[in-house]
This record gives C-alpha cells, structure tokens and sequence, in this order.
C-alpha cells in the first residue's frame, strides 16, 4: 500500500475517543501511537501550553518545536484552565463521549480538583483512566516528580551504561520516557479489551520507576539468580561473546555471535577459521572468559575493512553486525525508507510508527498542530455555543493563544 492511500484508510482504533491531558514526553508520546492508529485524541493544554512547546530550536515557521513536534502529530489541540471550576466542568463535557484519559500530572492533583479516578470512574464508568508518573502515588518514593535521566539513574540504568574507564554515562535517548508511554499504551489497550467483557473501565498506573526496572535484562536476571552485581562493559555484553564494537578503516562496526556457529562463521569470513577452535573460543562459556583476548584478536582482523560494506556482507551470512550510523545516516537510509519510517505531512517530517498493521495501517493525517488551534470546534462540537466560547475565552476558561 502506497503511502498516500493511507489518509484513505481507517485506522485500527478508529472510533476511540481519547482526552490527553498529559505534557512533556511519556504521556503525549503514548497518546500519539494511539492517534496514528486511527484514535480521536484531543491534547488539552494548560494556559501556558506544554513545555515542550518551548524546548528549542530549532523551532518551524509556525513556532512549534522539533521536540513537541515529535510526539503530537495526529491530535486536536485545545487549552483549558482545569484550576478553574468552569475548565473542570468543560473537561468533563469532553469526557462524557471518550473512552480513555491520559493525564500526567503530579499525584494528588487530580483528587485535589475533584477529578480523580474514584471520582470520574462514578460518572463515567466506562472511562479507562491512565496516569503517567514518576513513581506512583504512594511507597517510599510515591507522589515524587520524575524525570527521565533522574529515573535512569535513581533505577539503575546509568550504572550499566558506560564503558570503565569513562564510569557510568547516561543512555541518550529518553527510554525510560519512551518505555513508560509504550506500557501506558499497552495497558490502554489491554483495559479495553477486558472492557469488551466487563463493560467498565479501570485505572491504568504507568511510572517511569517500574518501567526502568523493567528493563534490566539481562542484569536482573544475572542477579536474582547468582547475585551478581553489573559491572560496566562499555560496547560488550557481559553474558555474550564477541558482541561489541570494533574498529575498521571506516564506520567502527558493531559484531554480535549469538551461537557458535555464527561465530566459526565470523572466524571463516575474517581470515582466521582457527580461531574458532582455539581452546579458549570454542564456547560462548569460554569467549566470555576470555573476552579481552577475543577482542583483541578481532579488532587487528577488522581494522583494515570497510565497515559499512563489511557489516552487509557479514550479514549476508548470517553473522549479525551493524555499522554505527550517525542519525542523519539512518534518516536517509534506503531502509527506513523502505520501512516508511519517516513520515511527510504538510511540509512536517518526523520519525514514523513502528507497529504495522496490514489491514489497518498507522498514517500520518495531520501535522502537529499550534496551541488552541481547535479550541473553539472542539468546543462547539461538544455543545458549547458561539456566545459560551467567548465568554470562556475571555474569562480565562479556554484559550486560543498562549497565556504569557
């Protein structure tokens, strides 16, 4: 299917109505997988907007950053003031025909305005309700604000990742933002298809906290079952070897054998079969015991290669390898093309969604879109007059601009 028959298509979730109250990264990039698939979802904004709006540059012709522009294509955008009574009762207008809310606000904000879970799950028992935090709402660390590099290092995550002679570095893309709004959308999904049973919604608790832990694979594992605390690798794996990165006249590439016939194979397409039946390589068992000599061995056998082409061709047979491609690479490359994972709408470019659907497929159908755009439609489609609009507008209820 070509691309520009998607817009054609409905989506998988077609017919979902969603409210996302959330801002930063975790929830709207949750809410985002759900609008590609087809969702209705409306981003309501605080006065101020969401603060990604200001994360920049760089910034587009219409003054939306790249960073919010990232994860809210495919919404509705509108603003209202939930500290106020009016923007409470507007909400709750918006809910009376949507299936899921997502929120991130902090703990205890919600049951202060009188909006909590146990309070909407009265008046819209069908309303599957979804938190993003940073911790949950209570435990030793409940109620706490969470932020991604602050959760990767308080769960764990910095103290793997880095090499030891440079000590633990932060990952470099949000994954614990990431991850969370994966499982937030995961559990959305899963709290819909048990409504199709119950006929009732529920409460969808998603943190930053467990979704970090969640993550530790193998390290979690290795410690339960022998007590071994991680000690950094930097571009190696502590449980398999060679999987790591080496040097060549290019590209360094990255070579991973996941079984000893990949690896007699890598030995073969190097130049050195007996390294395959050197006592101390036989067995994954005895490469990883020997991993400095292994890696040693390798990087003087691909020092003289070309990397990008050398990659290709050991996968061509069956060794896994991947040259170590800088972003604007990856964006360009053939494959993700290929793929369609970079999407076009309306002169906006960004990353497309991974889960693809045959009947059904994710699409872009609108750019992100400038704070309130659809504040006015979006109010008039749930009731509210001409006359109610502006005087909500004018009273600081709703907005169409950004409250400076």
């Amino acid at each position: 299917m070509e691309p520009e028959e998607w817009n054609e298509m409905p989506g998988a979730l077609e017919g979902l109505k969603v409210v996302d109250l959330s801002r930063v990264l975790g929830g709207p990039y949750c809410a985002q997988m759900l609008a590609d698939h087809g969702a209705e979802v409306i981003k309501i904004e605080p006065p101020q907007g969401d603060e990604t709006r200001l994360w920049g540059p760089p910034f587009d012709q219409e003054g939306i950053s790249a960073y919010f522009a990232g994860i809210n294509r495919n919404k509705r955008t509108v603003a209202l003031d939930l500290s106020k009574k009016e923007g409470r009762e507007v909400l709750e207008k918006l809910l009376e025909t949507a299936d899921v809310l997502i929120e991130n606000f902090k703990t205890g904000t919600m049951e202060k305005w009188g909006i909590g879970y146990e309070t909407l799950s009265q008046k819209f028992p069908r309303l599957i309700h979804a938190r993003v935090s940073g911790f949950g709402a209570d435990g030793p660390l409940g109620g706490f604000p969470g932020y991604d590099a602050m959760v990767q290092a308080s769960a764990g995550l910095v103290s793997v990742n880095g090499a030891p002679e440079a000590g633990p570095v932060r990952i470099g893309v949000p994954v614990v933002d990431l991850s969370t709004g994966m499982n937030a959308c995961m559990g959305i999904l899963m709290a819909m298809y048990e409504r199709n049973r119950s006929g009732k919604g529920q409460f969808v608790d998603a943190t930053l906290y467990d979704s970090a832990v969640a993550l530790h694979q193998p390290h979690a594992p290795n410690y339960f079952m022998a007590g071994l605390k991680p000690k950094l690798y930097g571009n190696s794996h502590g449980n398999l070897a060679p999987y790591a990165n080496f040097p060549t006249k290019g590209r360094n590439i990255v070579i991973g054998a996941g079984n000893d016939g990949q690896f007699r194979k890598l030995t073969q397409m190097l130049g050195k079969p007996e390294l395959a039946d050197d006592p101390r390589f036989k067995t994954n068992k005895d490469r990883v015991a020997h991993r400095d000599e292994l890696e040693a061995e390798l990087r003087a056998l691909t020092k003289d290669r070309n990397g990008e082409a050398f990659a290709n061709e050991l996968m061509q047979n069956g060794v896994p390898s991947g040259a170590v491609m800088e972003v604007p690479d990856v964006m360009e490359h053939p494959h993700t093309k290929h793929r369609n994972m970079v999407w076009e709408k309306d002169g906006w470019r960004n990353v497309g969604n991974p889960v693809k659907l045959s009947r059904t497929p994710a699409a872009a159908r609108s750019k992100p879109r400038t704070f309130g755009a659809d504040t006015r439609k979006v109010l008039g489609e749930v009731g509210y007059s001409a006359t109610e609009i502006d005087k909500l507008l004018a009273t600081g209820v709703a907005f169409t601009e950004i409250r400076k």
